[in-house]
């Protein structure tokens, strides 16, 4: 009866390592023939209603593309280690300015050490022409690099600078830095990451009505308002450090103007898994919009379109994916984790949209906290997959997800996860079954029983 029984459980957990390889099997074969590439510089004539589309994870992977209507890439750019925020360049149809970065060697940096080298950087995508419009060598620390500039007028751009925790506006034809604000001026150190070592990642910068400048401070799970003259703007303030049902390590946040519903906040609430929007009213930024669903994992950027539409990017759910004023997706294209996306003919980000209170959109979530919802019908292993998900520290999920090949999303993670459980789970039966025991002294030992 006993020999019975362990075939059986043998046979079980064989039964489980294999469904379980062949599931990850399946997985990396779809992910390696659904990676969207071409070669480098091929360009199409017209992009009307095409979208931009930065893209990093491994250099490898790192890249700036332009899918056409027909979901096809039309051109590929590879020519840094990583590509971040994208915008159009006003007055222009085919013409976009991004900021990236990669790693150099040599003369530029301090006794010939390797550094990284920041641009600002103007593309026309019909031409295949770049500009440099301003760039600057970083010290070789983690995260140095621009995540976003933002232009004011012809010359002056304002710039996030993650790597000396500041922003800065520079005039670009003078090289001039003209005005500067430094997160000292505001935060006590002791907030975000330890400092120096990336404390605060600003990783977003915008001008808004009146002049103000929106920055994204990531690390303190704030986006905050400055004034030029005076600093921060306390009661503009949306979110605080460790509040995360608010915000927690946001990208990419859009403002919405008064004239289209707002004001109004855009953001991509990234280890919360949703993109969510904040209204400000009587003082006060209140909720008024989320949306996610099974697969999104540590979205980085959310355009509201004057269509009504939500175009997101999806950085670990490696896809970009467009909704209609329903909540449904109306089409979506795998990416090899994608940083920000641009739908062009639609202005820069927002900049078109209006807010989700003034066009009633509705929210949709998956756990069933809005009226929109739908959880029943959801099938089980779906539900059992997002009842783990939620239980998980999503920093550690994202983080462990972000340095995995790219066909792993969450459901792969949980059978990877799953299967060390089952591989752990039969060894000790088959120790135990053995005639073998340790034992545990000066040294350990492996003892054969009689």
């Amino acid at each position: 009866m006993r020999k019975k029984r362990k075939l059986i459980v043998r046979t079980f957990f064989a039964l489980v390592l294999v469904g379980s390889a062949a599931f990850l099997g399946l997985s990396a074969t779809a992910g390696a023939t659904g990676d969207s590439s071409v070669d480098q510089r091929t360009i199409a004539g017209d992009y009307s209603g095409t979208t931009v589309i930065t893209a990093h994870g491994d250099t490898e992977k790192s890249k700036l593309l332009v899918y056409g209507p027909d979901g096809g890439v039309q051109y590929v750019n590879s020519t840094y280690d990583r590509y971040f925020d994208v915008d159009p360049e006003p007055g222009t149809k085919n013409t976009v300015t991004y900021t990236a970065a990669m790693h150099v060697y040599g003369a530029p940096c301090q006794a010939g050490e390797k550094c990284s080298y920041s641009v600002i950087e103007q593309l026309n995508l019909t031409t295949g022409e770049t500009n440099v419009l301003y760039k600057q060598y970083r010290p070789n620390i983690h995260n140095s690099r621009w995540h976003d500039a933002d232009r004011i007028d012809e010359d002056r751009w304002v710039v996030a600078d993650i790597a000396f925790d500041r922003v800065f506006i520079v005039n670009t034809t003078t090289g001039i830095v003209e005005w500067s604000w430094n997160a000292q001026n505001h935060f006590d150190m002791k907030t975000g990451n330890p400092y120096p070592e990336d404390w605060t990642h600003i990783n977003d910068v915008e001008v808004t009505e009146g002049g103000q400048i929106m920055i994204s401070v990531r690390n303190q799970d704030r986006i905050v308002f400055l004034d030029q003259k005076t600093g921060v703007v306390e009661d503009r303030t949306l979110g605080e450090e460790d509040n995360y049902s608010v915000l927690y390590e946001q990208h990419n946040p859009d403002y919405i103007d008064a004239e289209r519903g707002g004001p109004a906040v855009l953001v991509a609430d990234s280890h919360n898994n949703r993109i969510v929007e904040f209204q400000r009213s009587n003082g006060r930024w209140m909720q008024t919009w989320e949306w996610t669903d099974a697969e999104m994992q540590w979205p980085r950027d959310a355009d509201r379109l004057p269509d009504g539409n939500t175009l997101i990017s999806d950085s670990s759910g490696n896809r970009v994916l467009e909704l209609g004023p329903d909540g449904d997706v109306l089409w979506s294209v795998t990416v090899d984790t994608p940083y920000e996306a641009e739908k062009l003919g639609t202005g820069d980000e927002s900049a078109g949209g209006q807010t989700a209170q003034a066009l009633g959109l509705p929210s949709k979530t998956t756990d069933g906290t809005a009226a929109e919802s739908q959880s029943s019908g959801r099938p089980l292993t779906l539900q059992f997959l997002l009842f783990v998900r939620n239980l998980l520290p999503a920093l550690a999920v994202n983080a462990v997800l972000y340095v995995l090949p790219t066909w792993v999303h969450f459901a792969e993670l949980a059978v990877i996860g799953g299967l060390g459980l089952v591989v752990l789970s039969w060894a000790y039966l088959e120790y135990r079954w053995s005639r073998y025991s340790l034992r545990f002294g000066r040294p350990v030992r492996l003892d054969r029983g009689d």
